[in-house]
């Protein structure tokens, strides 16, 4: 690897900023899904659409995202990600005006294409700014930005669109269809001027990023090889990298579940708006203690692979206490996987990435594309919450105890994902060929 210099810690600030920024607008997810459930009058499943529209651009961008980055360059990639996203939050003007859901999902869905460029950039940026063996402390680093600025989002988009959210509700059960419209109309708004201001930062940001003094580098060109074996010509030839991006694909979905649907989880149990508006911090704030504690253990006191272990352990600890709890104490369960879930991104990069060499960007876009895990494991829970709803109720049970049962019963679908990351962290990451290790 070519290690710049200078101007390391510099550049460190810069890409954690970056941080700041997609942390910030990815987490406010868990604000926008009851929003919108709400103004469009959806499902469950149909609101756990917010975050399919957010992640599957993760897919469909990844690889153009990779050929766009060995064209421009890391730092003019991230900047025209940033563009993208301001461009993604204007949409959401026209979106409110028609309160029409789709045209909400494809503001979304351009913001995830420009968090996609500036993902696919900024973590191989920061994994290979340093040795591989501190790439999870850098990153964790990143995550503590990332994280911080989640609990802003959610703090912040929780205060502007849940603010009488529970008074809307309940007048909407009894308005005329005209007055339902007013009252959804008004709700609508309240995304107008939030967007518009951070469409303008973003703009602003895109083309201050242009001017900033980051150091050029690039992974080793030629990754080590065994005597009497020769350097691989394939990503295919690594099937450890193809593990770590199905490590990576349950782990977003888990996170996503965990930060994404805490709020509406506390909604189905009873809590008011007001005060589940906050859950998501619980869970961002749990992710950003476990974060510090690997920038103090990794990698001098902590491998980032034993890291990963007992992340995984934890997970399915976690995931098991929240069907075995009810009311606040599950809630707490749900925002303590934020614990399980901080240091797996740190490690599972690293540990990825290892050994590829020239394939380090490729690897990257297909890590990136495992991002998709938050677009299809979250509505696979949401679809679970509607289903066994509506089996309980015919069997009997009432809409509201329903719901919340329902609800708690569907995080089952956590176990099986953090089964798979701990896989990964014993062996997987271990499999550098396909040949006898």
């Amino acid at each position: 690897m070519k290690e710049p210099k200078n101007n390391n810690l510099t550049a460190i600030i810069i890409i954690a900023s970056l941080f700041f920024i997609f942390g910030f607008v990815t987490w406010i997810n868990g604000a926008l899904i009851p929003f919108m459930k709400t103004i469009n009058e959806l499902t469950d499943a149909q609101s756990y659409l917010v975050a399919s529209a957010s992640y599957i651009s993760f897919v469909v961008m990844a690889l153009p995202a990779s050929w766009i980055l060995n064209k421009i360059g890391y730092k003019k990639g991230m900047s025209l990600g940033l563009i993208i996203m301001a461009i993604g939050a204007l949409v959401f003007i026209p979106a409110a005006e028609a309160r029409t859901y789709w045209v909400f999902l494809a503001g979304i869905f351009i913001q995830g294409i420009g968090m996609t460029l500036l993902q696919t950039a900024a973590n191989p940026y920061i994994t290979i700014l340093g040795p591989i063996d501190s790439g999870a402390k850098r990153i964790a680093i990143m995550g503590i930005a990332n994280k911080v600025a989640g609990a802003l989002g959610s703090l912040i988009f929780g205060a502007l669109l849940l603010s009488g959210i529970d008074e809307v509700k309940e007048k909407l059960g009894t308005a005329s269809l005209e007055e339902k419209g007013v009252l959804l109309d008004t709700m609508a708004d309240s995304v107008f001027m939030p967007y518009l201001v951070m469409a303008i930062v973003l703009f602003v940001l895109g083309i201050l990023i242009r001017k900033a003094p980051l150091p050029h580098v690039e992974a080793a060109e030629e990754e080590e090889t065994k005597p009497g074996t020769t350097a691989k010509t394939s990503i295919f030839q690594f099937p450890h990298l193809w593990l770590g991006v199905l490590t990576l694909f349950v782990y977003v979905g888990a996170e996503v579940i965990a930060g994404d649907t805490i709020i509406a989880y506390g909604i189905s149990l009873g809590f008011p708006a007001a005060d589940a508006k906050f859950f998501t911090t619980l869970t961002l704030f749990a992710m950003v203690c476990t974060y510090i504690v690997g920038v103090i253990l990794i990698p001098k006191y902590l491998k980032q692979g034993t890291a990963l272990k007992i992340s995984a352990t934890l997970g399915i600890i976690f995931s098991m206490c929240i069907l075995s709890t009810t009311g606040f104490t599950s809630v707490l369960f749900v925002a303590a996987l934020g614990v399980s879930n901080a240091l797996v991104w740190p490690a599972v990069w690293p540990l990825t990435l290892a050994g590829l060499g020239k394939f380090t960007k490729t690897g990257s876009a297909l890590l990136i594309m495992a991002i998709s895990g938050g677009a299809i494991i979250p509505p696979l829970y949401g679809r679970m919450v509607d289903a066994n709803k509506q089996e309980l109720i015919t069997n009997g049970l009432n809409e509201v105890d329903a719901l919340a049962t329902a609800s708690t019963n569907s995080y089952w679908i956590l176990i099986p994902c953090y089964v798979l990351i701990l896989f990964f962290a014993l062996w997987g990451h271990k499999y550098k060929s396909w040949s006898k290790q």
